[in-house]
């Protein structure tokens, strides 16, 4: 399906300089360095443009994320309100006086990142807000893809890909390491009023109704249900990297050690919380940086492995005019 993508070129062209001039691009990678050292550290392998572009794309969902969690909860819908305000604007062209917004504006508007991927994320946001119950593991995933599946489409656009196919496998990787995420901050969450295992899945593993128990304190009582969850949800997890790491044949040499690189950190999170036999109340689990330095140099030797192929079919990228939508285009490939 076609979707209408965005301004003229004249005019992302002006938006570009006004941001370049401003060191709007300065605040964003300070941003990626202070609230993420996975992906700050993945970034660093990227060329410095693209390098940049990303980091204006992460600092634009930081913003998100940010805004809606900070807002008191009777704030976060006028929040969420707020931000869909700005992002129509964004993409109308609208001057944009946030260092953020303009510098997102400025990367949407050259790397032609459709509309729809951030206004999925926002629909996420919107399910934090007025605290979608997850059933089971469809209402999750669907969840998972607006939040996190939607930044690697967007990053598609940024970081160039070979094959159309290779939206699909990124959004896998996103939503893979959301479910990642979420075993991870499961005593996080539910101190803030949130819970994200499936009711399915904690009811298969022995406590049912826990939603109606949320605002009370952690119900101890019921780890072995949470670990049950999450060891289920880490292997769907499992599944989405093998198709996320699929897909990175089809993205340039450097690009591809950096995702690679990324992915490979929050999978540790994942084997950290199986050492741990998952438990919940041990604290957030953490790559140490001699560790994430290993995954790095490993993804640098595995795809170092693919260049004779590589060189036997040069990339050449191809122009992302299609929307990718969820489900029909994400779990059906």
């Amino acid at each position: 399906m076609n979707a209408q993508l965005l301004l003229p070129a004249s005019e992302a062209t002006n938006v570009a300089a006004s941001a370049a001039a401003s060191g709007d691009l300065e605040l964003c990678r300070r941003s990626l360095a202070t609230h993420s050292k996975s992906f700050h550290l993945a970034s660093r392998l990227l060329g410095a443009n693209v390098q940049d572009d990303a980091a204006a794309v992460y600092a634009y969902c930081r913003r998100v994320d940010d805004a809606i969690d900070g807002a008191p909860p009777e704030m976060a819908a006028s929040a969420l309100d707020r931000l869909e305000r700005e992002l129509a604007d964004v993409y109308a062209g609208a001057p944009q006086r946030d260092p953020v917004l303009r510098a997102f504006q400025s990367v949407a508007m050259r790397r032609q990142i459709h509309a729809h991927y951030p206004r999925e994320l926002l629909a996420g946001m919107r399910m934090d807000v007025e605290g979608t119950h997850y059933r089971n593991l469809d209402d999750l995933l669907l969840y998972c893809h607006r939040v996190a599946g939607t930044v690697g489409l967007m990053m598609c656009h940024v970081l160039g890909v070979r094959r159309q196919s290779a939206l699909a496998r990124a959004a896998h990787l996103g939503i893979g390491m959301q479910l990642t995420n979420i075993c991870r901050d499961v005593a996080e969450d539910w101190a803030l009023g949130r819970l994200y295992l499936p009711a399915a899945l904690l009811a298969a593993h022995g406590t049912p109704g826990l939603r109606a128990r949320l605002g009370a304190e952690f119900p101890v009582e019921s780890q072995l249900s949470f670990r049950g969850a999450q060891r289920a949800l880490l292997h769907h997890a499992d599944g989405f990297y093998r198709s996320g790491h699929s897909g990175l044949s089809d993205l340039p040499f450097r690009a591809a050690v950096a995702i690679r690189t990324a992915a490979y950190v929050y999978a540790e999170i994942g084997a950290e919380l199986r050492r741990r036999k998952w438990d919940v109340l041990a604290g957030r689990a953490v790559v140490k940086k001699s560790r994430k330095l290993a995954l790095a140099l490993r993804a640098c030797i595995h795809e170092s492995l693919s260049l004779p192929r590589r060189a036997a079919e040069p990339f050449v990228q191809v122009r992302l005019i299609n929307v990718v939508r969820f489900p029909d285009d994400i779990l059906c490939s």
